[in-house]
């Protein structure tokens, strides 16, 4: 069902909805179909995030996605949101380094890519100093704490964290060093909902979890994963909505047996002559004769 379009949501607008207790709802997208399905539907947010690696690309993790994948996925789902705010995902190791070439990387998903923002993991010194040149740069950022995929190395694999009194002193304390920074909002990401709950009463910017309960402000989720389109493990945190695997596998199979068995295309998906240009054509074959082969 598609909702009533409004106007292009803002960062204010985002800001806002927490004010006045509204959640904020938000999506993963990586093509121009799936965006404008999405943006009609009037979800608030499209992340095109470095999940993208795991879902289209085949990855087993997002650390080998690159800036040109993150581009090449992002200009198609600006193209198509007409009111969603787009953030693009700065990938792996396209923030790590010198903080110039940080602040130009995230630059060409504003400029090339349409984004108006984009997300950054992690709350460290050296990453709240970025966040700070790119407030100053004009560059909106979304952080996101908790469990940090693009970190899973150091994390030991993809788990909740938070656990402890301590990690979640950590993890509030981390969430408090983003908006300091800047940043306008922040990811929470497989935490234990009480933390979750926490941390969103102590900020003022909005939370936006996934895997940390229903206290955030708001709530994301893998495109792929709400509508059941690839098969397998589901995180406990997922709710599938449809099970587009399975529609779509029955759509290709019954595919495949009207075309072996003769059955597609038929006439009326055909295109056709008129009667009287085929009768000429046939009238035209019947009348030529073909030169004799010599013996």
């Amino acid at each position: 069902m598609s909702a009533t379009p409004d106007a292009r949501v803002t960062i204010p607008a985002l800001q806002a909805k927490k004010a006045a207790g509204e959640k904020i709802v938000a999506l993963t997208a990586y093509d121009y179909a799936v965006a404008r399905i999405i943006d009609e539907a009037g979800i608030d947010l499209i992340l095109v995030g470095d999940s993208l690696g795991m879902v289209v690309l085949g990855y087993s993790d997002t650390l080998p996605v690159t800036m040109e994948d993150i581009l090449h996925h992002l200009r198609p789902v600006s193209r198509a949101a007409r009111r969603a705010l787009v953030i693009g995902d700065m990938p792996f190791l396209s923030y790590h380094g010198d903080e110039a070439a940080a602040v130009a990387n995230a630059g060409r998903f504003i400029k090339e890519g349409g984004a108006q923002g984009v997300k950054i993991e992690g709350a460290s010194p050296r990453r709240l100093r970025l966040i700070e040149a790119l407030v100053e740069a004009d560059i909106p950022v979304l952080g996101h704490v908790g469990l940090t995929p693009q970190s899973v190395a150091r994390l030991g694999g993809f788990k909740v964290q938070g656990t402890s009194a301590v990690d979640a002193r950590r993890l509030i304390g981390e969430a408090l060093d983003l908006e300091s920074a800047g940043a306008f909002a922040v990811v929470l990401e497989c935490i234990p909902a009480e933390v979750a709950g926490l941390i969103t009463g102590r900020l003022a910017l909005p939370t936006i979890g996934i895997g940390a309960g229903p206290l955030c402000d708001g709530q994301i989720i893998v495109f792929h994963d709400l509508v059941g389109y690839l098969d397998g493990y589901l995180p406990k945190f997922v709710k599938k909505y449809a099970d587009l695997h399975a529609v779509i596998g029955d759509a290709v199979a019954h595919y495949g047996e009207d075309v072996r068995r003769g059955g597609f295309p038929n006439g009326e998906q055909s295109y056709h002559l008129k009667p009287p240009v085929l009768a000429e054509l046939r009238k035209s074959r019947n009348s030529r004769s073909r030169p004799r082969r010599k013996a």
